[in-house]
């Protein structure tokens, strides 16, 4: 009897499951990944999130967007979204964020996007420390 090796993850991807426009797109991510494993998804609003254990400060993970390639290498930004899209195949929907015109663009557009995301989404106190479900524990990938 043989049985299947389990894919190793080759994007891991930490996201606020608390911000109703960063879980809609997780939720896509993890749709089209389709239970491949290309993707790691860790949701760092989680009761039993604990980033002491990915070398980020909960503030750090909370200011942006972050992902981690398989050598321990951290991605932020844009970049993140890039490498994510490009895990599930669709790479070339973001491909234009690297030309030299575009990607300034989108860099800025998101560097905005996450400065406002908390009061945007109704969320202000999370920039206090004052989030609801932040606490300690292990990482959760899905």
């Amino acid at each position: 009897m043989s049985t299947s090796p389990v894919p190793t993850a080759r994007f891991e991807l930490f996201f606020d499951g608390d911000c109703p426009l960063c879980a809609r797109e997780v939720g896509l991510l993890r749709r089209l990944d389709g239970g491949r494993g290309r993707l790691a998804l860790v949701d760092i609003a989680a009761p039993d999130f604990d980033a002491s254990t990915c070398e980020r400060s909960h503030a750090e993970l909370m200011a942006r967007i972050h992902g981690r390639l398989p050598d321990g290498t951290w991605v932020e930004g844009v970049e993140v979204f890039r490498r994510a899209y490009g895990a599930v195949g669709l790479g070339w929907l973001l491909a234009p964020t690297r030309w030299p015109l575009i990607g300034p663009l989108a860099d800025a557009a998101y560097r905005v996007f996450a400065r406002n995301r908390l009061r945007w989404t109704g969320r202000d106190g999370c920039e206090a420390g004052q989030c609801p479900r932040v606490s300690e524990g292990p990482p959760v990938s899905s």
